[in-house]
């Protein structure tokens, strides 16, 4: 559903035919993904020690623990919503806008600052919810705010010609439509959260815990924005088509990148029930399970993505230019994504366990540290093609260094490899 909120933006904005609004919104897109790792410090965090917590049959101290996670996202959102309107203009620019792109940018920046409380505390119960079993009602609450946002999206981009501000509106009010099902839900439905601000106190021991989980899955998220940001850059001297181009394949490559996401936080509260329990017997049996499911998949994705890349970017944009730079963008970022899919599971197992070291490693790897490095080295040794090829290469050697940490780190914790 995150997917569908990404591409239902994209899809619309690019059928207004401006370059310059297609690459505002590419530009600003970063600013979600920011907005999305602060929301999870609370969301993954929290969820890992709800399963725990539920593993031990602590079901008083689930409640409290929810409380928690709900009020302080709440609070953190309205903060860093205020900071982003106060930073809006150097904000702006260093995602790199220039002349042309500087207003579409701008609009889309400020209505998701407007509504960063409600994006980011949509992604507490979505978690949450997943955690006590109620997946049905996570994916419903997401469904509809989905819903929403693509029925707005044409009417506010096209209709109203509000352009790119539009998008960010039309994205903003379905996050509250997903908030308000949500809470709903949690109150009258669910049997073991809360929103009762009186509960919302619970120990430092689980701050700690949340924190030392939530944070590395946060990084994972910023690192991704930043990376973002910095392939802008280098991308800008080749012309905002070049950006708007990397902006459509990347939001297309999120098909791969969020459906195997969601395999792997689907095991999530499993593998942390299981560790709470001690059962090493039915965590290796998910382990294996889930290894051979999520690199399967991941090796359907790429290859039906890589065929159909010339088809995905020529439905997004009629502009040509755009349509084959994206293509090959397109390719070259989804060819790793088995290597992705380890990445992934393994870094989804560091967390459940609350091994907080491994998972840190895992977030500033492969969108973090190793695709800085790769990047400035392939762009200066390579050029445009280099700037192209690093996300790729940074994958492949991010999967290498996820199976290292796992055998010293995990490896003793399942009973059959």
């Amino acid at each position: 559903m995150t997917l569908i909120y990404n591409l239902a933006d994209t899809f619309f904005v690019a059928q207004t035919g401006d370059t310059n609004i297609i690459a505002g919104v590419s530009l600003g897109a970063p600013v979600f993904t920011l907005l999305m790792s602060f929301g999870n410090i609370f969301a993954q965090g929290g969820s890992s020690l709800l399963s725990i917590l539920m593993g031990k049959k602590k079901e008083d101290e689930v409640r409290r623990v929810s409380s928690f996670c709900f009020f302080a996202l709440l609070m953190t959102g309205v903060v860093i919503g205020f900071l982003m309107i106060l930073l809006r203009t150097p904000a702006v620019l260093l995602l790199g806008a220039d002349a042309d792109t500087f207003a579409p940018t701008g609009d889309y920046y400020t209505w998701l600052a407007l509504g960063a409380p409600f994006i980011m505390v949509s992604f507490v119960h979505s978690n949450l919810l997943r955690a006590e079993g109620r997946s049905t009602a996570s994916m419903t609450g997401t469904i509809a705010g989905a819903l929403v946002n693509i029925i707005l999206d044409p009417i506010f981009i096209s209709v109203l010609g509000m352009g790119a501000k539009g998008a960010a509106i039309a994205t903003v009010i379905g996050y509250i439509v997903t908030d308000l099902y949500f809470m709903w839900f949690v109150r009258f439905r669910s049997r073991i959260l809360s929103l009762n601000p009186s509960e919302m106190f619970i120990p430092a021991s689980f701050i700690r815990s949340i924190l030392t989980v939530g944070t590395p899955a946060a990084i994972v998220n910023i690192m991704q924005s930043v990376c973002i940001v910095l392939t802008n850059q280098f991308l800008l001297p080749y012309g905002n088509e070049k950006i708007a181009a990397m902006g459509i394949a990347l939001k297309v490559n999120m098909i791969a990148l969020l459906l195997l996401t969601g395999f792997a936080f689907g095991g999530a509260p499993l593998f942390g029930y299981f560790y709470g329990a001690g059962d090493r017997k039915k965590l290796s049996e998910l382990f294996r399970f889930c290894r051979r499911f999520i690199f399967c998949t991941a090796l359907v994705l790429a290859a039906a993505l890589f065929a159909a890349a010339p088809a995905m970017m020529g439905a997004f944009t009629g502009n040509r230019a755009i349509a084959e730079a994206g293509a090959l963008m397109l390719r070259l970022q989804v060819i790793t994504a088995p290597c992705v899919s380890i990445v992934l599971l393994l870094t989804i197992i560091f967390q459940s366990f609350g091994k907080s070291a491994g998972s840190f490693v895992l977030s500033i790897s492969r969108q973090g540290v190793v695709f800085m490095i790769v990047l400035a080295l392939a762009s200066h040794f390579v050029g445009y093609m280099g700037i192209l090829c690093a996300q790729a290469v940074s994958d492949l050697l991010a999967a290498v260094i996820a199976v290292a940490l796992f055998r010293v780190m995990l490896r003793g914790q399942f009973s059959v490899q």
